[in-house]
């Protein structure tokens, strides 16, 4: 697992390098029930900026004995063809400490103002630990509201469910933010919802969270 993610990083700081817009954001979420640490980074990799590397980073860690088999890591670089403003698709590989290594393909679809951000990626991907194939939807809802020019209240959604074989339920979660956020730092409450398998088992937690976009 240290080989995949200093081979991760070296290829994100790589083409970090060559790179023309970019963005990058983490968040720390903890509660009495679980941690969780979000890194995710987008690079512009030439000038036209209709390719870009985005880079997904995380760990999930219950702090109860009895659901340390819900602990999680994953890693994912994905290299996006942005057709235009709104569509984007491209190949990516994906490892997960629950499913192994992925091949996966997605298309992504943002609408944007000053105010909200709609983001959804629709997936189609081969496990190779599964030997077979999955879909996957990733949903987020950003909403910002300025107090004054440099205090904002925000409300951000993310919701993901997993079907194997397209038809199997394997894994969903909704995580829901509120908070304030001064020049880029963001910090409020937050609540984690995950379910697990074709017969849902579902973990929740409530916590506070803190999101920094550099």
């Amino acid at each position: 697992m240290k080989n995949i993610i200093l081979i991760t990083t070296f290829v994100s700081l790589a083409f970090s390098n060559l790179s023309y817009g970019q963005f990058t954001q983490v968040e720390l979420f903890t509660g009495l029930d679980k941690t969780d640490f979000t890194l995710y980074s987008s690079y512009a990799i030439n000038k036209s900026e209709t390719l870009s590397l985005n880079t997904l980073a995380f760990f999930q860690k219950f702090k109860s004995e009895a659901n340390k088999e819900f602990d999680e890591i994953g890693v994912q670089p994905t290299l996006f063809w942005n057709i235009n403003k709104h569509i984007a698709i491209g190949p990516s590989i994906y490892y997960n400490s629950f499913a192994g290594f992925a091949e996966r393909l997605s298309a992504k679809l943002t609408l944007k103002n000053s105010r909200i951000l709609f983001v959804t990626i629709p997936t189609m991907a081969y496990s190779e630990q599964k030997d077979a194939s999955y879909a996957e939807l990733l949903v987020q809802l950003q909403y910002n509201i300025p107090l004054s020019n440099k205090v904002s209240l925000w409300c951000n959604g993310q919701l993901l469910t997993i079907w194997d074989e397209f038809e199997k339920h394997s894994r969903s979660f909704q995580q829901l933010r509120i908070g304030i956020e001064i020049n880029t730092h963001q910090f409020g409450l937050g609540l984690d919802i995950d379910q697990y398998g074709p017969k849902p088992i579902e973990q929740s937690s409530f916590g506070l969270y803190y999101r920094n976009t550099l």
